[in-house]
């Protein structure tokens, strides 16, 4: 089988590693693979690669149209697997990065070649700027035209995503039968075995292994370290390295260092010791993410027997639930009195802020859109710590640096401390190396591969892009770290 697997770099990141897990799970089989792409490699590349200048992101690519992109990415994969490809396999190609690829790929379709679009993220999820840019850019203003060409459906087109909730989004938008997949990633580290417990003094640590972007929530984590009590060590292990994100963070540290909270940022940077082993240096993993795509800080601790706790996610985990997966310390609300902020206060940010995402996506608010972001937000006198700006974060912090004695008011009034968790750690691992190894991943591609390849050619049509919109911008899944 010839696969041409297409992205816009092969620079390290999430998307990357899987394309390099795809290569890694597929070797042994009768299968050639070339990967098209805008930017060279890092460093070594695993497979057979051709460099496509017009696939790079959108202020880098030369001004080539799509059926020109189209064609030289056909020249360029035939050339490197001596043939037509039985199948595209192409990453995140509606997120607006590129404004010539979703017509290339329609072009391609349309001459009948079987396509696997693996969706990552969505424009329509909190990228605003994506979005307006191919609207206005790409489909000139036309929503009909921009689904046309984002989200092309026939027997012969193919959607792969990572979770429950885009499957469901994508499905009532109008993909189903044999055409829409759930392809969960892989989970894999580079040692499995269990680290040593730590010793007196590192049995405390609880780090949070992410790159500390605005999403992660961290105004929440440094909430937990303000009340964890004496004999507590927190960390982060990564700092943000897009210079958007950089200020809050700043802000963060400043004010983590003004209050004298035991929170170190950036320690894999000094730690000296794999990835894997400061992971084992923790008496827990931590998360407090407010969105994920598919969820890896869910699961990967359990691979070098360290729990989790922290924040839910059920968008993200119910999969996880579904295969059997125990993850019994977490918390899906971290309710603080509203009293502590005033209604008026919150609802005045709810309101601005939802304004600000339909505004951003050319939609009108509903009459009954502010009464079901509270509704979502509050409940019983308290509001969800993860759905406040960092204004009302640090409100909250402050106050409880302030007077120690209020932590009590908190719902859950402490972060969940795994005991006894040897049972779940077995358990989990077991699950993890049977339902998400690498292997199992390979076995899965392959079976996808062999139906795509197979799929017979039909007529094009597209899937309703403004469902798929609504979807993400219902008010009740409205969080302002995600408003920029």
């Amino acid at each position: 089988m010839r696969v041409a697997i297409v992205h816009y770099h092969l620079q390290p990141g999430g998307v990357t590693r899987i394309i390099g897990h795809t290569i890694s799970a597929l070797a042994g089989r009768d299968t050639g693979i070339v990967v098209l792409t805008g930017q060279e490699p890092a460093g070594d590349w695993p497979s057979e690669w051709r460099l496509i200048p017009g696939l790079q992101y959108e202020a880098a690519r030369p001004p080539v149209g799509p059926e020109e992109l189209a064609r030289q990415m056909e020249s360029a994969a035939r050339e490197a697997l001596g043939g037509p490809p039985d199948l595209w396999h192409v990453h995140n190609h509606s997120l607006g990065k590129n404004m010539a690829l979703p017509g290339a790929l329609v072009e391609l379709a349309g001459r009948g070649a079987r396509l696997l679009l693996h969706i990552h993220d969505f424009a329509e999820d909190g990228r605003p700027a994506n979005y307006h840019l191919m609207l206005e850019k790409m489909a000139h203003g036309s929503k009909r035209e921009m689904s046309r060409l984002l989200y092309p459906v026939g027997g012969h087109v193919h959607y792969a995503v990572l979770n429950g909730r885009d499957f469901s989004f994508l499905g009532d938008a109008g993909a189903g039968g044999d055409c829409l997949h759930l392809l969960p990633n892989p989970v894999q580290l580079g040692n499995h075995a269990d680290a040593p417990l730590p010793g007196p003094d590192t049995r405390t640590l609880w780090l949070y292994p992410t790159r500390a972007i605005r999403r992660k929530n961290i105004g929440e984590f440094l909430l937990w370290s303000a009340v964890a009590g004496e004999g507590h060590r927190f960390a982060t292990t990564l700092g943000p390295e897009n210079p958007r994100e950089r200020p809050r963070y700043e802000m963060w540290k400043r004010i983590a260092a003004e209050l004298e909270l035991p929170v170190e940022f950036e320690i894999a940077a000094t730690c000296g010791c794999s990835f894997e082993e400061l992971l084992g240096q923790a008496r827990s993993l931590v998360t407090t993410s407010v969105t994920e795509g598919f969820g890896l800080a869910f699961l990967e601790p359990w691979l070098v027997g360290r729990p989790v706790c922290g924040r839910d996610l059920p968008e993200i985990t119910a999969d996880f639930h579904s295969q059997g997966i125990l993850l019994p310390w977490l918390y899906e609300r971290l309710d603080v009195p509203v009293s502590w902020l005033g209604l008026g206060r919150i609802a005045d940010r709810a309101a601005a802020g939802q304004q600000q995402v339909l505004d951003a996506y050319g939609r009108s608010e509903s009459a009954d859109c502010l009464e079901r972001i509270l509704a979502a937000w509050i409940r019983d006198g308290h509001v969800d710590f993860g759905r406040l700006d960092e204004e009302m974060q640090e409100i909250v912090l402050r106050r409880l640096v302030r007077d120690p004695g209020q932590a009590h008011r908190l719902r859950p009034a402490s972060l969940p401390d795994p005991e006894e968790c040897d049972r779940a750690i077995e358990a989990n691992r077991r699950l993890l190396q049977e339902k998400y190894s690498l292997r199992g991943y390979g076995e899965r591609l392959w079976r996808l591969y062999d139906q795509v390849a197979g799929s017979g050619v039909t007529p094009l049509g597209f899937l309703d892009g403004e469902i798929l919109l609504d979807h993400f911008l219902a008010p009740e899944r409205l969080m302002l770290l995600r408003v920029d």
